[in-house]
């Protein structure tokens, strides 16, 4: 049973607090929190720091137990020892930043084989902004979609859609392989993938795209025909 969270934006902020307690509240057995600020691996150590301290101070308002692993590069998701406590996880968060880098730095990675096998295991893979759309089969952008890595087939996911503005996601819509499915996920919100059920949950709405026209979701509603 595949556990994903894709959030939208806000991650490890006070509005976005009910969002994760209810993903730690859906975890089987006692919390083990690991956040990889991977997606930030060049934006100097200032930054990583800023994401990882972060990480860690929210999860740990949340009362969980939870470590933030120095995975910023190539040759860190390949180390055994920065590797190690991934898997005792059963929730793996990815935060945002660059969507290219991060799946890159992770494609065929060890780190990326402790993440499969705490998938595997039924814990919890979430990812923000960049963490979200590289779950997708492909990943938006220019000139072309590239591919992500299709934890959720069929799909583009565009975070910050409250945020974009609605010509730009109608060019991101024709970019998008014929035949796929776009969900834009709001700010403090997120699509949660439990086994066979997807439903939206947070403060905003999650849009679906499809061949069929535009639906849109909020907290609490089951989102229909995503797997």
């Amino acid at each position: 049973m595949t556990m994903l969270a894709l959030v939208g934006s806000g991650e490890y902020l006070p509005p976005i607090l009910p969002l994760d307690q209810y993903l730690l509240d859906h975890l089987a057995g006692s919390p083990q929190v690991i956040c990889l600020p991977t997606a930030a691996g060049t934006e100097g150590p200032e930054r990583i720091k800023y994401w990882s301290d972060l990480g860690v101070e929210h999860f740990s308002s949340l009362g969980a137990p939870v470590e933030s692993l120095p995975i910023i590069d190539r040759i860190s998701a390949n180390d055994p020892d920065v590797v190690a406590p991934i898997h005792q996880a059963n929730l793996v968060y990815l935060s945002g930043g660059k969507p290219d880098y991060l799946l890159k730095t992770l494609e065929d990675s060890l780190a990326w084989q402790a993440i499969q096998l705490v998938l595997d295991r039924g814990g919890l893979l979430a990812g923000c902004s960049a963490g979200a759309m590289i779950m997708g089969e492909r990943i938006p952008g220019f000139p072309r979609a590239q591919p992500g890595f299709n934890l959720v087939p069929g799909v583009v996911v565009v975070p910050h859609y409250d945020e974009i503005p609605k010509s730009l996601t109608r060019v991101i819509r024709l970019l998008v392989r014929k035949g796929l499915t776009m969900l834009g996920i709001e700010g403090n919100t997120a699509l949660f993938i439990n086994g066979g059920n997807c439903e939206a949950i947070g403060l905003g709405s999650v849009t679906v795209w499809d061949s069929y026209g535009k639906k849109h979701y909020t907290s609490g509603q089951h989102i229909p025909d995503i797997l």
